[in-house]
C-alpha cells in the first residue's frame, strides 16, 4: 500500500530568539505553576512573557524590566529572587543571556503549552478537500460574527421597537426626541428609563449607547433626535411579530385571570365600571381589572380608578403624563447655594424663616434661578420594595432669581447679571420673577453708584420684561415666598397638571393660561437638564455667546442679529459681498430689536464689522 500523500501546510515566519531566555523561563514556569493551582495570576504572567519576547535588548537585572509592558514591582521582585539564587548557585560571572548547559529550552508563551499533543496533521480524504487540495496552505473557515438581538423587556428592545412603531404611522416626522422615546418606550420595558435599580447606576436609556454603535438608531442633530438604521429597523421588523403575539397570549391570560376571580371571589367589587359606563359612556381604565373588597372600599377617600388614570400617559400627548386635583402637592425648591455659606450666617436665617413659617420645602441643585415651584405626585410606598416609586414633578412658571444690592453689583461688573436675564428667558417658564433685597445705606459703599444700581433694576423690570419685587431684608423675602406658596396651592388645587416637552414641535412656545382647568407644564428634569450652563451648545448659542461680549450688544440685539444671520459664516459672507468697508460698517445698522423696534444703530455695527473684518489683532 502506497504511502499517503504528505500535506504541505504552509510555512511559518521564524521567530526572533528572545534575548532574555534565562528570564523567559522563570516566567513560563511561574506561569504553568499558577495554571496547574487555578489561579488567575496565569494570565498576568502570559501577558509578561509576551511583552518579554517583543523587546529586542538584553536585560542585566529585573529592575529594568519596569519598563516593558506587564511588568510590576511583584514580577520584578520575584525574577531578582530568582536572579540571586542563580548567581549563588552558579556563580557571579555566570552567564543570564544564554541558558545553561542542560537546562530544559523556555516554554513557549501561548495558553496552550500544557496542553496534550495534537495527532498529526494529515487530514482525511474529506477534509482533504475542504482544505483546499494537498499542495495549497490551510484555508481557514472563517467564524461567522453572530448577531446583536437586544433582550426581551429590556431598554434596548423597547426603544428599537417603539421607533418601529412610530415609522409605521402615516406622516411620521421620522425621529423622536428624548423625553418622548423614553415615555412611549416605558410600556416595553421591566426596568425604568429614568430611575437606576437599587446598586447600580445603570438604567434602561443606557442601553442607548449600544443601539448606536452597533448602527441600530442614529442619533443626530440637538437636542437629540433618535431614529432608526436601515439595520435596526430590519431588527425591529423581525422583533414586532414575536411582541405582539406575546403581548394578545398576556392579554387572554389576564382575561382569564379576571374572570376566575370574579366567579370565585362574589365579596369583590370591581371598581373598573362606574355609573359613566353603565349609560354608555367609556371612561379611559386600566387594562387589567382592579378589585378591592367591600369593606376596603368604604370610605377610601379617592378612588382607585382615578388614580390609576393619573398615572397613564394622557391622551393626545405622546409620552406625557398628567396629575389630577387632589394627586399632587405644591412644593417649594430651594437653591442649595441660597442655603450654604456666607459669614454671618444670612442664608441659614431664610431656611429658619421659612420653616417658622411653615412652608414645606426642598433643597436642591437649581441650574437656573434661586427658588420656584413643582407640583409632586404623591405616592404611597410600594410594600415589599425598599425604595417608594418615583414621583412625577412638573414646574410651575413661577421662578425667582434673588438679589442683594451686593450681589448686584458684582454680577453687573463681572458680565453676570446680563447672562442670568438672558438664560431666566431661555429656561421655558413663562414668569420670571427678581427678588431684590434692599440694604438701606450700604447700597451707598458699593463700587457702582446707587443711581446705577436703581437704573439696571428699573431697566430689568421696563426693558426686560421681568416682575421685580423689592423687599428690605432676609424676614421679608421668607414672607414673600410664603405668601407665594399659599397663593400658588389654591391656585392650582381645582387644575388637571399635563406634562409636555419642550424638544416637541410647537410646544416651545406655548405659553398656557391659567385660566384653563388643564396646564402643560415641564418635567423637572428636563427643566433642569435643560438649564445646564455648561452643556453641549449649538453654533448659534455660541455665536450669540460671542456677540453679547461686545459692550453695549444686548440679548434682544443679539437675537435680532441671529434672526438675520444665525451663524458666524453667515455674517462673514453678508460682509464679503459690501462692496466698500462702509458698507461693511452699516451692516448691522437697520436691524430692528426689542418691543421698541429700534434700530442697532450705526456705532454698534462698526464695532461688530472691526470685531470680525479686521485682519489680525484688534488696536
Amino acid at each position: 500500500m502506497p504511502a499517503p500523500e504528505r500535506v504541505q501546510l504552509g510555512r511559518k515566519r521564524a521567530l526572533p530568539v528572545c534575548p532574555n531566555p534565562l528570564f523567559l523561563r522563570w516566567l513560563t514556569e511561574l506561569r504553568d505553576q499558577a495554571r496547574e493551582r487555578g489561579l488567575k495570576t496565569q494570565h498576568v504572567y502570559s501577558k509578561a512573557i509576551s511583552s518579554l519576547q517583543k523587546y529586542p535588548l538584553p536585560l542585566q537585572n529585573a529592575r529594568e524590566a519596569k519598563i516593558l509592558q506587564n511588568f510590576g514591582d511583584g514580577i520584578c521582585k520575584l525574577l531578582d529572587e530568582k536572579l540571586q539564587r542563580y548567581y549563588s548557585e552558579q556563580g557571579p560571572d555566570a552567564p543570564i543571556h544564554s541558558l545553561p548547559e542542560g537546562a530544559p529550552p523556555a516554554g513557549r508563551p501561548d495558553n496552550n503549552s500544557l496542553a496534550p499533543p495534537k495527532k498529526n496533521n494529515v487530514p482525511k480524504d474529506g477534509e482533504k478537500e475542504r482544505r483546499g487540495g494537498g499542495g495549497g496552505g490551510v484555508e481557514k473557515k472563517k467564524k461567522k460574527k453572530r448577531e446583536y438581538v437586544p433582550q426581551k423587556r429590556s431598554g434596548g428592545y423597547a426603544v428599537l421597537l417603539t421607533l418601529y412603531r412610530h415609522s409605521q404611522i402615516p406622516g411620521d416626522k421620522g425621529y423622536m426626541f428624548k423625553m418622548e422615546l423614553q415615555n412611549e418606550a416605558q410600556l416595553l420595558c421591566d426596568k425604568s428609563f429614568t430611575a437606576p435599580e437599587l446598586g447600580s447606576k445603570y438604567t434602561a436609556w443606557s442601553s442607548v449607547s449600544t443601539l448606536i454603535h452597533k448602527h441600530l438608531v442614529v442619533k443626530t442633530h440637538n437636542p437629540a433626535r433618535y431614529s432608526l438604521s436601515e439595520e435596526g429597523a430590519s431588527l425591529a421588523e423581525r422583533l414586532e411579530p414575536e411582541e405582539q403575539g406575546s403581548s394578545e397570549g398576556q392579554e387572554e391570560r389576564d382575561g382569564e385571570r379576571a374572570r376566575s376571580e370574579e366567579e370565585d371571589a362574589p365579596g369583590l367589587v370591581d371598581l373598573t365600571v362606574s355609573d359613566e359606563e353603565e349609560e354608555g359612556v367609556t371612561l379611559p381604565g386600566p387594562d387589567r381589572p382592579i378589585c378591592v373588597s367591600q369593606a376596603a372600599g368604604e370610605g377610601a377617600g379617592p378612588s382607585v380608578l382615578g388614580k390609576a388614570q393619573a398615572s397613564e400617559p394622557s391622551a393626545g400627548r405622546p409620552g406625557g403624563g398628567r396629575l389630577l386635583p387632589g394627586d399632587y402637592d405644591i412644593l417649594l425648591c430651594v437653591d442649595f447655594i441660597e442655603t450654604t455659606g456666607g459669614s454671618n450666617h444670612r442664608k441659614q436665617d431664610l431656611v429658619k424663616e421659612l420653616q417658622r413659617n411653615g412652608v414645606t420645602f426642598d433643597i436642591r441643585k437649581l441650574n437656573v434661578g434661586d427658588f420656584l415651584w413643582v407640583a409632586r405626585q404623591k405616592v404611597a410606598p410600594v410594600p415589599g420594595q425598599l425604595r417608594a416609586p418615583v414621583a412625577m414633578e412638573l414646574v410651575l412658571d413661577y421662578i425667582i432669581e434673588r438679589k442683594r444690592m451686593d450681589d448686584l453689583c458684582g454680577s453687573i461688573i463681572d458680565g453676570r447679571f446680563r447672562e442670568q436675564k438672558f438664560r431666566l428667558k431661555r429656561c421655558g417658564l413663562a414668569r420670571p420673577i427678581y427678588l431684590v433685597e434692599e440694604c438701606g445705606t450700604a447700597a451707598s459703599h458699593m463700587s457702582l453708584p446707587e443711581a446705577t444700581l436703581q437704573q439696571a433694576i428699573i431697566n430689568t423690570q421696563v426693558v426686560d420684561g421681568f416682575f421685580v419685587k423689592r423687599v428690605q431684608d432676609v424676614r421679608e423675602s421668607a414672607a414673600y415666598l410664603t405668601v407665594m406658596t399659599r397663593y400658588l396651592t389654591k391656585l392650582y388645587q381645582n387644575c388637571t397638571l399635563v406634562c409636555r416637552s419642550r424638544e416637541l414641535e410647537g410646544d416651545v412656545g406655548m405659553q398656557p393660561s391659567l385660566s384653563s382647568p388643564s396646564l402643560s407644564l415641564l418635567s423637572f428634569a428636563e427643566f433642569n437638564y435643560g438649564a445646564t450652563k455648561n452643556k453641549s451648545q449649538t453654533v448659534r448659542e455660541v455665536f450669540a455667546r460671542q456677540l453679547m461680549q461686545v459692550s453695549g450688544l444686548s440679548g434682544d440685539k443679539a437675537a435680532a442679529i441671529l434672526d438675520q444671520y444665525p451663524t458666524p459664516c453667515s455674517l462673514l459672507s453678508a460682509y464679503e459681498c459690501c462692496p466698500s468697508e462702509a458698507d461693511r460698517e452699516k451692516l448691522l445698522s437697520n436691524i430692528r430689536y426689542g418691543k421698541l423696534n429700534r434700530n442697532i444703530g450705526p456705532a454698534l455695527s462698526r464695532t461688530v464689522s472691526q470685531l470680525y473684518c479686521t485682519q489680525g489683532p484688534l488696536s
